[in-house]
């Protein structure tokens, strides 16, 4: 499965944060785990592991699926993926701008929902009053256009 491209400038900025995040938290940057988010950096759908495993199976092909979980779960605790969607089919975006996803509860495709100009993705107030905020991930779900009937 072939994953959809982002633009190659948006792909280089979200890879030179990798590798100074990583840097930040003394990990190395090894190519197992530039792949892996190589190849969730560079997609607008939201890939799930195991399209990721595919996808990075091909230039590393004795990479496993455990390893690709595993650093999919590191990559988002270090801040530098999101996972979304069902919880069944967990996803992952590789974009930190502030946006909203519409998780499709039939078909789980997955949709980016960005704020239009002058517009905030709000925070309320009492879980401000909680604690620091680090990331806002609002979800709508339901049936989009593509599976609901006409």
């Amino acid at each position: 499965m072939l994953l959809t491209l982002t633009e190659p400038a948006d792909v280089q900025m979200r890879l030179d944060y990798f590798e100074t995040r990583c840097k930040e938290l003394g990990l190395r940057v090894t190519r197992q785990r530039q792949e892996i988010f190589r190849a969730v950096a560079q997609s607008d759908k939201h890939p799930s592991a195991e399209a990721v495993f595919l996808q990075v199976r091909e230039s590393m092909p004795n990479v496993s699926l455990d390893t690709v979980y595993r650093t999919l779960s590191s990559l988002e605790e270090m801040g530098l993926l999101m996972r979304v969607g069902l919880s069944s089919k967990a996803r992952f975006d590789g974009d930190l701008r502030p946006h909203c996803h519409f998780v499709c509860t039939q078909c789980g495709e997955v949709y980016d929902i960005f704020p239009q100009e002058n517009e905030q993705i709000a925070c309320p107030l009492p879980a401000r009053n909680i604690g620091e905020i680090k990331q806002i991930n609002i979800q709508f779900k339901g049936i989009c256009k593509n599976c609901r009937p006409q």
